[in-house]
């Protein structure tokens, strides 16, 4: 499932500036054609109304975990309050607003400069504070920031470069901060169910939205993490019923999955 501008495979460079694309680790294909969907997130009863539904119930997940992490009350008006949480890949805001309203202090980073002002302008209609940046995990690294809470939600399965996308919101992580990574597992389960089912049959996503050879699996996510001193402490599954509509969280991770890591 996907809801955010998303970045994949990119082709052999021919000249100089498609080599600083590579180095930057981004498509500018990938870029253009979420540009083009962006307006569209927040509305409740549009096309994507599914990837809305999909990230309440992933939020469900995020802020608890984040709470236990950090010994809050989920229950508290604010619970979130004085963290600051880095939301990498954060398109429309779908991720980064419930956080700001926890109390949080929120960046959300793009590489889709449309995405990065279509959240700026939501953030202001549902008056919240949120820092949104056009820019990449890379520059981050280089301005030295680190952040209490990263979050990476459906981006790693499209960069053409996924151990260093994870490395570096490894490195973006507090010690003893936490990290959450969510993407699509790697099964023929997920191949069904994420492109044949959710591009093809129901469209909720566009044709082309993902390429099943770059799903990873929660091993492969594993070993990412551990290779930059991150163990992992929680993981959950989430699941679609098609007759209700309704997005929940599962023990089965054989299509989307939720994992956490703690610094």
């Amino acid at each position: 499932m996907l809801d955010k501008s998303k970045l994949s495979t990119l082709v052999k460079p021919d000249d100089a500036e498609s080599s600083q694309e590579a180095k930057q680790n981004i498509s500018p294909q990938e870029i253009a054609r979420f540009d083009a969907l962006a307006e569209t997130w927040w509305d409740p009863n549009g096309k994507y109304k599914t990837a809305l539904l999909f990230n309440q119930a992933r939020i469900s997940y995020f802020i608890p975990q984040i709470c236990q992490h950090f010994k809050r009350d989920p229950n508290d008006a604010l619970p979130l309050k004085g963290l600051r949480i880095l939301d990498v890949g954060s398109g429309g805001g779908l991720v980064c607003e419930p956080l700001a309203k926890a109390g949080a202090t929120v960046l959300g980073i793009d590489a889709s400069e449309m995405s990065v002002e279509v959240a700026k302008r939501h953030a202001v209609s549902s008056q919240l504070k949120i820092e949104y940046r056009h820019l990449l995990s890379t520059d981050l690294v280089k301005e030295g920031q680190t952040f209490d809470v990263v979050i990476n939600a459906e981006v790693v399965e499209h960069v053409p470069d996924q151990q260093a996308l994870i490395a570096e919101c490894c490195e973006l992580v507090v010690q003893d901060g936490l990290l959450v990574l969510a993407t699509l597992n790697r099964t023929i389960k997920s191949w069904i169910i994420a492109i044949v089912g959710a591009e093809y049959v129901m469209r909720y996503l566009p044709v082309g939205t993902h390429d099943w050879r770059m799903f990873v699996t929660p091993q492969e996510l594993n070993q990412m993490a551990d290779a930059n001193g991150l163990r992992q402490v929680s993981e959950s599954g989430m699941k679609y019923n098609p007759f209700s509509g309704v997005w929940s969280l599962s023990q089965d991770t054989s299509v989307n999955y939720i994992q956490c890591y703690q610094k």
